[in-house]
């Protein structure tokens, strides 16, 4: 193979963006900023809520203090994923957490999760929360896809991705087993030509 053939294998490598930045974005209904321990206290109800952990699958005791703050203090200085806390403007206090995590720098993507406390669903903190954090990964950071999962229990979730732009890609069946059946995952990205073309 000669050089030329050599050099158009390569693929042009983009900066990795800056997910050290902890950035504020601001909505009508909600503020997306850096977690501090104060919102701990807030964050940690949602950690324990059994409906949260069934419709996000997670299985497994949640954390104590401790390591709630030592978790929560270790995704500051991380450089492949953005923690923000979900805060709800009309109350100023903190409602949840938005992440961009699973950084693929090759492929220029990221996965994409939330959750909110109890009580902040229904009101469209969550769909706003995601308008943000993906406006931000697509503008700021460079992203070409964000992806995520969501449960066939969850249509509620499903629906707030829809209208924030993401599309359904397909099925993962029987992704997770939850009291003893198997739930489907479905599987939906938005790339930033998504973005352009609403």
């Amino acid at each position: 193979m000669d050089d030329d053939e050599q050099d158009g294998d390569k693929q042009e490598t983009r900066p990795r963006p800056d997910f050290l930045t902890k950035p504020v974005l601001s909505g009508e209904l909600v503020l997306l900023r850096a977690v501090t321990d104060q919102d701990l206290p807030a964050l940690r109800p949602m950690l324990e809520d059994p409906e949260v952990a069934r419709l996000t699958g997670s299985q497994g005791e949640a954390p104590d203090e401790a390591r709630l703050q030592a978790w929560y203090r270790t995704r500051i200085g991380q450089d492949d994923r953005l923690d923000l806390a979900v805060v709800e403007r009309a109350t100023g206090q903190c409602v949840g957490e938005a992440v961009l995590n699973d950084w693929d720098g090759p492929n220029e993507s990221c996965n994409f999760r939330i959750a909110l406390a109890p009580g902040a669903h229904g009101r469209g903190l969550g769909t706003e929360a995601t308008r943000l954090i993906c406006g931000y990964g697509f503008e700021k950071l460079g992203l070409h896809r964000i992806s995520l999962e969501v449960y066939a229990f969850n249509p509620r979730a499903r629906r707030a991705y829809e209208k924030a732009g993401f599309q359904q890609e397909g099925v993962l069946r029987d992704a997770l087993r939850w009291d003893g059946r198997w739930v489907d995952a479905v599987v939906m990205s938005m790339l930033a030509g998504d973005r352009q073309r609403a």
